[in-house]
């Protein structure tokens, strides 16, 4: 974990100083540019390492100001470089018209009339002058690039860079400390309330906190390391002059960033209050759905629609609130902005097509109240519990344990079956019912009290209701008999008809009524009936096989033959 962090902090401290040298780089070699081009009418600078040593502002001859400048700073700049030539040995040499500063005998510069009426001195007295301007910076330029300043520059920076880790370790320990009292906050951050009523909670003052100190530490990291690379550059000649610049550059930053939140503070302060009146309308309308949905004021108002209505009245109000606040954005009013929006409702018009569909399907499907979570329903092929509602898609849990998602286009599209609405709101018991064909010679009110009774010993039909038969039509081999129960587990009722076939069976059996096609028993001759043998009486034998023939008189009754 500290290498870790380690490793973030030296990949924090490489950004930073790349972003410095981004910005001083350019302004710094702006100056150097302005210094040394200056103006032809002012004049231009003579510079040596960071120090101006004077202006010219004369042209000699054919040799422009711009020229003149060059030639001096070239020969002043190989000067300082060149130890083997003292400072005292700086002179000047007067001529007719000029007097020439020599370095030994070679001549570094030569001040001319125009040079002193420019700077309104005699030109003895201007050369006198320059002469002890260029010992004096070169002088300080030779000491602030011998081995010693050096060494003493990184002994510095050393210490610099001590002290920085040592800062940087106590400013993490003391964050440390903070944060985990706000990570208490039960005993150390209070909720925020008026009278009783409460604003915010203990934990989302204790987040709030807990975000702003994350700030304030890395604005003290960012403080700490502006300091820390200005004092270090500041230490060697080559990036002595680069101090000022950042310093220049961070001041004018932030003066800039100030001035732009300054100007910005009515516009923040406005969707500061649009965002706290959508809030307060966010609970006052969650207040009176929940009453709507717990008091049933309104008969008309179900209870299972005040979650629902409250989500999509959110929505409603967070767009309309989005829509107000749109213009106070900062460069809401930009074409890049305006473009950003256009391309991205584009996207949401050409991609969402479907998914639009599905929400619309959603909502009128809560709103009409089909079905609700944990009902049986059959929604085209699929039977089964209703296991979620999403605005997109709809769940159901088979009996199988197999998960069925349908999109809600599809559901509203589809023929809902729902088996558990009636027994839920109004307590009224699910009719199951199941279909028997038998043949004629079996007397009906037999098949009705058989299955009567089959229907009265399975578990969970209701005997009040009674169980009821209907002979649904009168076929050419057989009746068809329709057995109607009451249940109120629509949940199981795949169990309950698998009960309730096996008692029909039985009750069938134990009544002698054979369960079968007519067309089987009118040709069963010499055949055992199919009742189980233990339903049947010990001296009980398969029927013989009977043939006749009209031209021997075989098929005559015994009694004429």
């Amino acid at each position: 974990m500290r290498l870790s962090l380690k490793k973030q902090l030296m990949e924090f401290i490489s950004l930073v100083l790349a972003v410095f040298v981004t910005i001083t780089a350019v302004p710094f070699a702006y100056s150097q540019t302005n210094a040394t081009n200056g103006n032809p009418v002012d004049g231009i600078p003579v510079v040596v390492g960071d120090d101006q040593i004077f202006v010219i502002q004369a042209r000699i001859g054919s040799f422009s100001v711009a020229e003149r400048s060059q030639a001096v700073n070239t020969r002043l700049q190989a000067l300082a470089e060149d130890v083997s030539i003292p400072v005292t040995a700086l002179k000047t040499q007067e001529e007719e018209n000029s007097v020439n500063i020599l370095a030994g005998e070679k001549v570094l510069f030569t001040v001319t009339e125009a040079d002193a009426k420019a700077a309104g001195k005699l030109r003895q007295e201007l050369a006198r002058e320059y002469t002890s301007k260029i010992q004096t910076v070169i002088k300080k330029y030779r000491q602030e690039h011998s081995l010693k300043y050096i060494l003493f520059g990184v002994f510095y920076s050393v210490i610099a860079t001590i002290t920085l880790l040592i800062l940087f370790k106590l400013l993490n320990q003391g964050f440390a400390r903070i944060f985990a009292r706000l990570n208490h906050h039960e005993q150390t951050v209070p909720a925020m309330r008026i009278d009783n009523f409460e604003l915010l909670s203990e934990a989302q003052v204790a987040s709030l906190l807990t975000r702003f100190a994350e700030l304030v530490r890395l604005a003290l990291w960012l403080c700490i390391l502006a300091v820390y690379f200005t004092l270090v550059i500041s230490f060697f000649p080559w990036t002595r002059g680069l101090e000022g610049v950042i310093v220049n550059n961070l001041v004018v930053a932030v003066k800039s960033a100030w001035e732009g939140f300054l100007a910005y503070l009515p516009k923040l302060l406005m969707i500061a209050v649009i965002i706290v009146v959508t809030y307060y309308i966010l609970r006052f309308t969650r207040l009176v759905l929940k009453a709507l949905g717990r008091d049933r004021t309104f008969p008309w108002f179900y209870p299972e629609w005040a979650e629902p209505t409250y989500k999509l009245a959110t929505f409603l109000i967070i767009a309309l609130a989005a829509v107000v606040v749109f213009p106070y954005l900062p460069g809401a009013k930009s074409p890049a902005f305006q473009g950003i929006s256009i391309f991205l409702g584009l996207l949401l018009s050409l991609g969402s097509s479907a998914a639009v569909a599905n929400i619309v399907a959603g909502v009128i499907l809560i709103y009409t109240r089909s079905f609700q979570v944990g009902n049986r329903v059959k929604i085209g092929d699929a039977i089964g519990d209703v296991a979620e509602k999403t605005l997109l898609v709809t769940r159901i849990r088979t009996v199988k344990n197999v998960v069925i998602t349908i999109p809600n286009s599809t559901v509203l599209n589809s023929q809902v079956t729902n088996y558990s609405a009636l027994v839920q709101d109004s307590d009224t018991p699910l009719v199951l019912h199941t279909k028997l064909t038998l043949r004629y010679d079996i007397p009906w009110r037999k098949v009705h009290e058989v299955l009567i009774n089959a229907a009265l010993a399975t578990q969970h039909i209701l005997k009040d209701p009674t169980p009821f038969v209907l002979q649904t039509s009168l076929d050419d081999f057989y009746v068809s008999y329709e057995l109607n129960a009451h249940t109120k587990k629509p949940h199981i009722m795949a169990r309950i008809y698998s009960e309730l076939h096996q008692n029909i069976q039985d009750k069938c059996n134990e009544a002698g009524i054979e369960i079968l096609s007519p067309q089987y028993y009118a040709i069963r001759d010499g055949n055992q009936i199919t009742i189980p043998e233990n339903y049947l009486s010990q001296d009980y034998t398969a029927p013989g096989f009977k043939i006749s023939s009209p031209s021997n008189g075989f098929n005559q009754p015994d009694s004429q033959k």
